[in-house]
């Protein structure tokens, strides 16, 4: 089928408005199959689409679903952060404070007009951690192609969820970072094994300089991310439980390496249920295609 209105938006731009990861958002056709919906991406270019309405929810907020090539995901920060740009450019509000419906949540968001682009955040909700067992820590380090040397020293691989759970595995610096070659064919089938969404590689934020990462989940089709919003808010999760304080707000880099600059906000707080997070991001609305 047709999709007449798909616009593509340029989600967690930087600061001045470069790069960010493409995503396709357009409006649901309760007609539509989701074979429909995962071919909708291919057609636009880009890895994930995002899928607005009909009607609302319940409980009022709005249904967002999210498609890459072969999966619906139960959840996509930087999907999130393009569909509600695209919410505030439907309007000629400066601000737009609106609740979305996504994975059996419903979370608040707000859309902000700034000179560089819409700024978005939304609320992630609880993030669990754990520790993963020994054997899948070692089967999905194994698939990135370093040496014990590059793995962090002092910090360690952590399962974070916000719903869907993925591995973080910190690196000592940029250029281990950058050496990391991992063989999809392998961590597919580990995330599939252990029920994982993927493996966010990461280097540290250090005071106010920017964390930088780099997001494999080829077990849902996005071999290399160029930007994972909800990943950024897990290891600001991950760096508030393991630093023993109350808040925690880390900015962290992404797609360099992939020629699409990007980066994400994120904030974590402990509350009585636990740590949430909130996380945001910069975006550019494309015109339609």
């Amino acid at each position: 089928m047709s999709w007449p209105d798909v616009m593509v938006v340029d989600a967690c731009v930087r600061r001045d408005g470069r790069g960010g990861s493409p995503t396709a958002v357009t409006y649901d056709d309760p007609a539509a199959t989701d074979a429909d919906r995962r071919a909708v991406a291919a057609a636009a270019g880009t890895s994930h689409a995002a899928f607005l309405g009909p009607g609302l929810a319940p409980d009022g907020g709005l249904p967002v679903r999210f498609f890459t090539a072969i999966a619906e995901l139960s959840g996509c920060g930087h999907g999130t952060v393009a569909a509600q740009a695209v919410r505030l450019t439907r309007t000629a509000l400066g601000e737009l404070n609106d609740r979305q419906h996504t994975g059996g949540r419903t979370f608040d968001t707000v859309a902000i007009r700034r000179p560089a682009g819409i700024e978005v955040w939304f609320d992630q909700g609880l993030v669990a951690l754990r520790h993963p067992a020994p054997d899948e820590r070692a089967a999905i380090v194994a698939t990135l192609g370093l040496t014990a040397d590059d793995l962090h020293p002092t910090d360690a691989p952590r399962i974070a969820a916000p719903g869907a759970p993925r591995m973080l595995v910190p690196v000592q610096d940029g250029s281990a970072l950058l050496r990391v070659r991992p063989h999809l064919g392998r961590m597919t089938a580990a995330c599939r094994r252990y029920g994982l969404l993927g493996c966010f590689v990461y280097v540290p934020p250090v005071g106010d300089r920017p964390g930088a990462a780099r997001m494999f989940a080829p077990a849902i089709g996005v071999d290399e991310d160029i930007a994972n919003a909800n990943s950024t808010g897990c290891l600001a999760a991950h760096l508030l439980d393991t630093a023993g304080v109350q808040t925690v707000t880390i900015e962290v880099e992404q797609g360099d390496i992939l020629g699409r600059p990007a980066s994400t906000l994120a904030s974590a707080r402990r509350g009585p249920a636990g740590i949430t997070t909130r996380v945001g991001g910069l975006a550019v609305v494309r015109d339609g295609h």
